[in-house]
């Protein structure tokens, strides 16, 4: 049988803290169909991973504005004006994080983000100070759903896979922690996370605190 569960690990972007580029780009460009090709064809996220994966955000700005010159002010924005991409908190969700953390759950974070622009988040959200760590994949030059970086907070952290809850927004980061003997769970909304917490009697079923921190 499954051992109980006592360490929650949670993603970050798009499960606690809300982040979506378009909410910069729709005030710097006006037509729906051009800032989706400028968001899928000049910064896509295929460009903003490697920034997760430790590239500055110098070399990545002047990669496309040698490829794309006459875009050169919309590029430079992604970095200068990159915390206007932070949608905000994810009210119900830090919820949980309160809850789990009011029952004395060991909780650690795991996230793709740019060690440049983390520090803007740390700052922002105070529930980020709740962790007793947080691996940041620009930091270790490691990305998800690489099993190197899941392995370095295991190590880091003495966590026993087979009793750690991960949750994230990305099925294929899910499959790579249950491949490593994790508990894991896709991420689609807080009431389905709730559910899943209450089955792993890591939170009680009648408990539903709003509290934050």
């Amino acid at each position: 049988m499954n051992q109980a569960v006592d360490t929650v690990i949670f993603d970050l972007g798009n499960v606690l803290i809300a982040w979506d580029p378009r909410r910069l780009y729709r005030q710097l460009i006006d037509d729906e169909a051009q800032l989706e090709w400028f968001l899928r064809d000049v910064c896509n996220s295929a460009w903003n991973e490697q920034q997760d994966a430790g590239r500055s955000w110098t070399e990545a700005t002047a990669l496309l504005r040698g490829k794309f010159p006459e875009h050169a002010e919309l590029i430079d924005a992604y970095h200068l004006r990159w915390e206007e991409t932070l949608v905000g908190a994810m009210e119900e969700s830090v919820a949980l994080l309160a809850e789990l953390r009011a029952r004395g759950v060991r909780l650690l974070a795991l996230t793709n983000w740019s060690q440049e622009t983390f520090p803007i988040a740390r700052e922002r959200f105070e529930f980020l100070q709740w962790f007793e760590g947080i691996v940041v994949s620009g930091e270790e030059r490691l990305i998800k759903p690489d099993p190197r970086i899941y392995q370095r907070l295991l190590e880091r952290y003495a966590v026993d896979p087979s009793k750690a809850l991960y949750i994230d927004d990305s099925a294929r980061n899910v499959a790579a922690a249950e491949a490593l003997g994790m508990h894991g769970w896709w991420f689609r909304g807080a009431d389905g996370l709730r559910q899943r917490l209450v089955e792993l009697a890591l939170l009680d079923s009648s408990a539903r605190e709003a509290s934050h921190g």
